[in-house]
């Protein structure tokens, strides 16, 4: 079962279809209704943070939630799931040169097991208006995946464990290979 952390965002709903339609069984909770002991004992075999407004600062569970279990359930954060992991690691969060929303973009991609069997330019879409900073990036442990044109960072993973952040919407119909996406994560 995959565990769907919802921080109050609509598009929570297209990466729950996403993840029913690749056969998988999903139970979603909002970012302050669910505990850490509650997830434990539904033992999730992945976790997706969604999208959402506002910071880091106000995604409930998220944060906590990536300390105590980055290191044995895979998690990929999306939007703001990635900037919580940012923040995780002691990562800075900062606006975004301008506010991109609803802009489909190109990111050049490294080697990254979300990443597998694609080009290494492809299209997403952006709705967002911070990013995780590259100043002070914690290169200790995470490490940049992607970035967009203006060399903004678009994903990061962790160096050891299988967690993944793309500050890009998979889920958006924006972005081509968003279901390909998905499921390179849901097969680790």
């Amino acid at each position: 079962m995959i565990l769907l952390i919802d921080n109050y965002d609509s598009f929570v709903y297209n990466l729950l279809h996403y993840v029913n339609i690749l056969g998988h069984q999903t139970s979603v909770y909002r970012n302050d209704k669910i505990t850490l002991d509650e997830i434990e004992e539904i033992a999730p075999s992945h976790i997706i943070l969604s999208p959402g407004p506002c910071s880091p600062n106000e995604s409930g569970i998220c944060i906590p939630l990536i300390k105590r279990f980055f290191k044995s359930i895979p998690i990929l954060g999306v939007c703001l799931g990635h900037q919580a992991i940012g923040q995780a690691f002691n990562g800075k969060i900062i606006r975004a040169k301008s506010p991109i929303h609803g802009k489909k973009t190109t990111i050049n991609c490294t080697s990254s097991k979300l990443y597998t069997g694609m080009n290494t330019e492809i299209e997403v879409a952006r709705y967002h208006s911070l990013i995780v900073a590259k100043e002070n990036f914690p290169n200790q442990s995470l490490k940049i995946t992607s970035v967009c044109t203006d060399n903004q960072i678009m994903s990061l993973e962790h160096r050891i464990y299988p967690l993944f952040g793309v500050q890009f919407h998979p889920e958006s119909i924006l972005t081509k290979h968003g279901m390909h996406i998905i499921k390179n994560f849901i097969t680790i």
